[in-house]
C-alpha cells in the first residue's frame, strides 16, 4: 500500500483506530499495511458485506493489492470470509473479525496477568527482605506507589536503600522515593549515577580528613609553646 493511498484513507477523517489496536498490532504478526486495511474492515462493522470491488474503490486501490489482504489476513487467522442469509432471507457474503477480536482479547487477557505477576512480586520481595508478612496498611502503601506511576525498579532500588541501612520500614521507604522524586530520579540508572556521585564525595571527604590528620601529625607542639 502506497504511502500516498493511507495518507489519502486517514484524511477522509471517517476511520477511528482504537489506541490499543495500534499499540499491539505488531503482536498480531502483520504489516501496517495490513494492519490499515484491517483497520479499514473493522470500521464497516463485524459483519462486513464482502465487496472487494467497492473496497477497491473507497481505499483507490488496485483490486488484487485488496485480494492479497484478504487473503493474507485470512490465513493469519484475522478475518473469515462466509456465507450467511441475511435479514431478508437471501445467501449472501460477510466477512467477519470474530477471530480479531478474539485474539485482542486474548492478548489483554495476558497483559493483565503479566502486569498482576510483577505486582505481586514486589509485595513478596518487600515480605523476603522484611523477613515477615505485610499488613494491610503496608500493602496500600506500596499500591499507592504503583498507582502513582513509581516503577517496580525504583522501589527495589528503594528497598535496598533501606536494608542497606538495616531499617525495615515501609515509611522510610516511602521517605527515600519522595527525595528521589523530588531530585528527578526515576529509573535505576538515574539511582546508580547518584550513587557513585555519593561514593565519589564520601571518597573525597576522607582524603580531606587524611590530609587534616597529616597537619596534626607533622605539627611542631614544641615550637607553639615557645
Amino acid at each position: 500500500m502506497k504511502s500516498t493511498k493511507l495518507l489519502d484513507i486517514f484524511k477522509d477523517g471517517n476511520m477511528v483506530i482504537p489506541f490499543y489496536f495500534l499499540k499491539n498490532y505488531k503482536k498480531l504478526s502483520i504489516s501496517l499495511d495490513e494492519f490499515v486495511f484491517l483497520m479499514y474492515l473493522y470500521h464497516l462493522g463485524n459483519k462486513a458485506n464482502f465487496d472487494p470491488n467497492h473496497y477497491s474503490e473507497e481505499l483507490n486501490m488496485e483490486l488484487p493489492e485488496i485480494m492479497n489482504y484478504i487473503s493474507t489476513l485470512t490465513d493469519k487467522k484475522l478475518i473469515r470470509v462466509e456465507v450467511q442469509k441475511n435479514d431478508k432471507g437471501v445467501m449472501e457474503e460477510v466477512v467477519l473479525l470474530d477471530d480479531f477480536y478474539q485474539k485482542m482479547s486474548l492478548l489483554t487477557v495476558e497483559e493483565v496477568n503479566h502486569k498482576e505477576e510483577d505486582t505481586s512480586s514486589i509485595f513478596e520481595l518487600i515480605e523476603k527482605e522484611f523477613g515477615r508478612t505485610l499488613s494491610s496498611m503496608e500493602y496500600e502503601i506500596i499500591k499507592a506507589w504503583l498507582d502513582a506511576n513509581i516503577s517496580e525498579e525504583l522501589i527495589r532500588e528503594a528497598l535496598k536503600e533501606a536494608v542497606f541501612n538495616g531499617v525495615s520500614n515501609l515509611r522510610y521507604i516511602d521517605k527515600i522515593l519522595y527525595e528521589w522524586g523530588k531530585h528527578n530520579i526515576k529509573t535505576k540508572k538515574d539511582v546508580e549515577l547518584m550513587r557513585e556521585k555519593r561514593n565519589k564525595k564520601g571518597e573525597q571527604e576522607k582524603e580531606k580528613e587524611a590530609d587534616i590528620d597529616l597537619e596534626l601529625v607533622d605539627w611542631n607542639w614544641f615550637d607553639e609553646d615557645e
